[in-house]
């Protein structure tokens, strides 16, 4: 393992970076959580930079990048590319600094991250289906127009400017024994990883640092094991935030040195981890943020000690919260959708009710249907969505409708 001095970033330009963001970021808080505690045996705590300025951790990165630009480079403007999170950063970042922002977001984004950009005052362009074709454009304007690049994670001062999260981390959590994270392109956690390591050597201890990916977005434990940078030919997350298909070039040289591991977690964890983070903790994370609570309540951290989890952003469009809350009370077994086939005859629906309120589940919806391409003269195919209590009472109700000589199929 290399030693920390001869990485590329270094503790002495982490803090050089907290000088640079005093007064200009949220020193965020942390906030205990029992139930997840009591989940995993140990003190857990979230660090919340869902309540940062812009949303997220990003504004850190992006004003200490444009904040070290000469008077000539800020005169030129700069030019940036980001499903959101980045984005609404940068467009902080330049406000704050007088600097002009143009940023190129991809088509399909969510509407409240391209309203907050440009209410920040950035011009926003539209292009690709995803964030690698935006950034590849942001890159060609760039170029051409001699407009500084601002990349959201392969950068020696963003990089930098994410580890003041974990400075602020040891100051307010001194006993801390695992730090988690998500983790996209890699500047969050190479930041973090650099500080949190470098203050623990100096203290004498250990700190785990641990990256969370969604299972779909999942370009670092590959890219670790080949010891290379291994690019994903498909990203399908919700998790917007992270959904980076390669591994930045410079945080990846610091995580593979630094990191102690990289978890996965599916769709289904993120949703009940969003869904967790409502009900219990009062908070709204967006999907990418919530990993590092998927991977605690699905049991991927062994032994994690007292734990602080970055909250690391909460711009979570309303249409996806909507969608995540279904999924993931299906996910919980608090939901569930069910098909049958029934005699088209007066009562056959009133058997299905008596049995649906005599077990103490809520019917939300129904669909009664007699035309199909696999819908026989004399049936009809109705479908049902229920409010249920666990698994146990979906079990329950499927078990009664079964005693009942009805054969229903779980949609969801």
């Amino acid at each position: 393992m290399n030693t920390l001095e001869t990485l590329p970033v270094t503790l002495d330009d982490v803090l050089e970076a907290q000088k640079l963001l005093e007064g200009i970021i949220t020193r965020t808080p942390v906030e205990s959580s029992r139930a997840l505690g009591g989940m995993v045996g140990g003190d857990v705590f979230f660090k919340c930079e869902n309540l940062q300025r812009a949303g997220s951790f990003k504004v850190r990165g992006a004003y200490v990048r444009m904040a070290r630009l000469s008077p000539e480079e800020k005169k030129r403007g700069v030019v940036a590319a980001s499903a959101g999170n980045h984005a609404q950063g940068v467009a902080v970042a330049a406000k704050s600094l007088g600097i002009k922002a143009r940023i190129y977001m991809p088509l399909g984004v969510a509407l409240p991250k391209l309203a907050a950009t440009r209410s920040h005052g950035a011009e926003v362009i539209l292009h690709g289906h995803n964030v690698d074709e935006a950034l590849a454009e942001a890159q060609r304007y760039a170029n051409e127009s001699g407009t500084v690049f601002v990349h959201p994670f392969d950068n020696v001062d963003v990089v930098s400017g994410q580890g003041t999260v974990g400075l602020e981390i040891l100051e307010q959590i001194p006993n801390v024994d695992t730090i988690l994270m998500g983790v996209g392109g890699g500047g969050l956690l190479a930041g973090v990883a650099v500080a949190v390591k470098a203050r623990a050597r100096e203290l004498g201890r250990e700190i785990r640092i641990i990256g969370v990916q969604a299972e779909n977005a999942a370009a670092y434990p590959p890219s670790l094991a080949a010891d290379a940078l291994v690019p994903l030919k498909k990203v399908s997350t919700m998790a917007d935030g992270i959904a980076v298909g390669r591994p930045g070039q410079l945080p990846f040289s610091i995580i593979r040195e630094l990191v102690d591991d990289v978890v996965t977690v599916s769709e289904d964890s993120l949703a009940r981890a969003l869904i967790f983070l409502l009900e219990r903790a009062k908070l709204v994370v967006e999907p990418a943020g919530a990993v590092g609570v998927a991977a605690l309540m699905d049991g991927k951290i062994e032994n994690p000690g007292t734990t602080a989890v970055i909250l690391s952003g909460g711009n979570i469009d309303p249409m996806l919260m909507l969608k995540v809350i279904q999924r993931g009370l299906s996910a919980a077994g608090r939901y569930m959708t069910v098909r049958m086939m029934l005699d088209d005859r007066p009562g056959s629906l009133a058997t299905i009710a008596r049995i649906i309120a005599e077990n103490d589940a809520n019917v939300t919806g129904l669909d009664h249907t007699r035309v199909g391409g696999s819908i026989s003269m004399g049936d009809v195919s109705i479908t049902v969505n229920l409010e249920t209590k666990g698994h146990e009472h979906c079990e329950q109700v499927l078990g009664a409708l079964r005693a009942e000589g009805f054969q229903p199929i779980v949609v969801h």
